[in-house]
């Protein structure tokens, strides 16, 4: 576990060098920070060594500090106008107290380390500063002498702190201590490929039984955990403790329920960002320290906007899972250890993953590839590719799910609610979709995105290009009754009638499926918080916004409600001649729109789907030097056949790494068989 750790923690920190690195032009500084008297920042810190860069020849962790980088950060943050603050301190501005002074910021040091007291307590009296500790508790109660199983690699008794030193530290009034879990620093099995995932935020699969825990046991485990650690700190230190600090900063809203009523309603995330009013004490955001953050660096950790980066470059790899799909599991283990490497090799910022399955390619969900109480499971899958994408090769994994098009089993009773045409039809040249306008049929689709978030870790949602109205439907009868709710006809052929009937009815569907995305999103986020959103659109209502009655889909409204369009720019699907005229064309429609270039993930297409057979590489070479000589910031493309080499690495690589945009420091994850195998017992089942 604790090589995949220091593997997740690299990629981390590689972006955070990345957003250090983006012109100024595409990275200007966020907005100071609102000077109310109840905004704060805080800082994450672990353990702090002598000689950090050589300590890693023994004991690699790429969160630990210097002894001097820490005190020169402390003496910075005095020279800079900081003011550390205390716990209470915040607790007390909140709730209408004494204002936080300017510029305020908490530091807290996560497990229990015992450089806590031999290097951090010693500098926190010295500036008087103060400071919350986390401590795990099952590492602390592990007797003199014997070894503490941290990770893969258990860790001498003595690099922990003692109880006694715990105790001092509280008593002298500048440390509070919080919980760091008892046993949840070590990961649970998430999948029937055996990876470990964060234990907070993980439903627990039992290889024995092959099921996995249900909300109720999951949540009685966690709060279980949370009171034992709490009532161990207490009785061991005299102290009283009030908050949580989530391992790995994993946590969703059962976890949140859960430490609530284990008596600790304050939690600590590794969320970006400041801690406005509007951020609740129970989601309290931490900028993660890294060991080669130099003092003035931390002015970039102390002012980072939620997320972490300012509009970051998005480069993508849009991936089937139906490629690394196999009835084998020896032959889709290889399929996946595929995937990993030339992502590895290419460097993307994000992957667009397939999260449903789709055999026969007309872009409907038949299956899943989770665990879900609506569709057949195709295999247990998404899971375990996300989150070994994720910890190998450092991306951003969006899942890529339909937002109505989902084919039910025939004796499911919503499986003919459908989007129907004016003449009661469903037309043979759209996707076969569920009507958003049935309640139940909200509800079952809601379900599905609730069991995607309990069953996988992901950064983000892609919603398909099904979420499209044309403009003789949906004509279902739960979708003319919302039309009367509009004040409109509850007819199609009266709508389209009118003109001004037609354009109003055009705006409020549109603005009705994007509701429902959000509802979605939502529905997800409950157990994946902080989930960025993207939406394919097509290119006509782009380039000619009076074509949203054919799609209800509109630019400027899903800039502002995603954090990227991803749009289709794909030439060959739309049938043009000139493809780079018109690439151009949606280049200077995008530049001519507020965040259009900020907001927009120009996708290629890498098939012909008229042909089936690949997008010559000089051709998406040609398309991708345009779009780059044209100022466009987000690419991808669609789709990756990591199997067959196509697009080609080097064309890829050349077109969307971020790689060039990385400097110093961390190199990523290198893309050997020994690092990225799925295959391999030990890499795969470490979070």
């Amino acid at each position: 576990m604790r090589t995949d750790l220091f593997i997740l923690l690299r990629a981390t920190m590689a972006w955070l060098l990345l957003a250090l690195a983006l012109p100024g032009a595409a990275q200007p500084l966020p907005p100071a920070d609102p000077d109310d008297g109840v905004s704060f920042r805080v800082l994450s810190f672990h353990d702090v060594r002598s000689n950090v860069r050589a300590s890693f020849e023994s004991s690699p962790d790429g969160t630990a500090i210097d002894e001097r980088t820490l005190a020169e950060v402390f003496a910075w943050l005095r020279h800079n106008g900081y003011h550390p603050i205390s716990l209470q301190q915040a607790i007390d501005a909140r709730a209408g107290g004494q204002p936080l002074p300017p510029k305020p910021v908490l530091l807290t040091f996560d497990d229990g380390y015992r450089s806590a007291y031999t290097k951090v307590f010693p500098l926190l009296k010295r500036f008087g500063y103060p400071a919350l500790l986390a401590l795990v508790t099952s590492w602390l109660d592990v007797p003199e002498g014997a070894s503490v199983p941290y990770g893969d690699k258990p860790a001498p008794r003595d690099d922990f702190l003692r109880w006694s030193e715990a105790a001092e530290m509280a008593r002298s009034g500048l440390v509070e201590l919080a919980s760091h879990s008892h046993a949840m620093h070590n990961g649970v099995q998430a999948n029937p490929q055996g990876n470990l995932l964060p234990s907070a935020a993980t439903h627990r699969y039992d290889p024995a039984t092959g099921r996995y825990e249900d909300d109720a046991a999951y949540a009685q485990r966690i709060e279980a955990d949370l009171r034992r650690s709490r009532s161990i700190i207490e009785a061991r230190t005299g102290a009283k403790v009030r908050a949580m600090v989530w391992p790995y900063g994993a946590y969703n809203s059962a976890a949140l329920k859960a430490a609530e009523r284990a008596g600790m309603p304050v939690t600590f995330t590794l969320d970006d960002g400041p801690n406005t009013a509007s951020v609740p004490l129970s989601q309290v955001r931490r900028a993660l320290v890294a060991y080669d953050n130099e003092a003035p660096e931390y002015a970039r950790l102390l002012s980072s906007p939620v997320g972490g980066e300012l509009r970051p470059v998005n480069r993508v790899m849009h991936v089937d899972l139906d490629y690394v799909y196999d009835p084998d599991p020896a032959q889709q283990e290889r399929n996946l250890s595929a995937l990993l490497d030339r992502v590895a090799a290419i460097r993307p910022r994000s992957v667009f993953l397939q999260a449903y399955a789709d055999p026969d390619g007309d872009g409907v969900a038949d299956a899943l590839y989770f665990p879900n109480r609506q569709l057949p499971m195709r295999a247990d899958l998404f899971s375990r590719a996300a989150w070994q994408l994720r910890s190998r090769t450092g991306v951003k994994v969006y899942a890529w799910m339909p937002v109505m098009a989902f084919r039910l089993p025939a004796p499911h009773p919503l499986a003919t609610h459908t989007v129907r045409t004016m003449d009661g039809g469903t037309p043979a040249d759209r996707y076969h979709r569920l009507s958003p306008f049935d309640p139940e049929v909200r509800a079952l689709i809601g379900g599905i995105y609730e069991d995607l978030g309990r069953h996988a870790f992901f950064e983000g949602l892609l919603f398909h290009d099904d979420a499209m109205l044309s403009d003789d439907e949906d004509a279902s009868p739960p979708a003319l009754a919302e039309y009367g709710r509009w004040g409109l006809p509850a007819d199609v052929a009266a709508i389209r009638a009118d003109p001004a009937l037609m354009a109003r009815w055009t705006s409020a569907k549109t603005g009705y499926l994007t509701e429902f995305t959000r509802e979605l999103a939502a529905r997800a986020g409950a157990w994946r918080p902080g989930l960025e959103t993207a939406r394919n659109l097509y290119a006509r209502p782009v380039l000619e916004p009076a074509a949203e009655q054919w799609f209800a889909q509109n630019y400027e409204a899903s800039l502002a409600a995603y954090d990227y369009v991803a749009l289709m720019a794909m030439p060959r699907m739309e049938r043009e001649a000139d493809a780079q005229a018109w690439l151009a064309r949606l280049a200077r429609r995008a530049a001519g729109t507020p965040r259009g270039l900020d907001g927009t993930v120009f996708e290629l297409q890498a098939r012909d789907w008229r042909t089936g057979r690949p997008v010559p590489d000089e051709e998406l070479a040609r398309q991708w030097a345009l779009l780059h000589r044209m100022g466009v910031r987000h690419l991808g493309y669609y789709p990756d056949d990591f199997l067959a080499n196509q697009p080609s690495l080097e064309v890829v690589r050349r077109a969307i790494s971020v790689r060039a945009l990385l400097p110093r420091a961390l190199p990523a994850p290198a893309p050997t068989s020994a690092a990225t195998s799925a295959a391999s017992a030990e890499e795969g089942r470490s979070p």
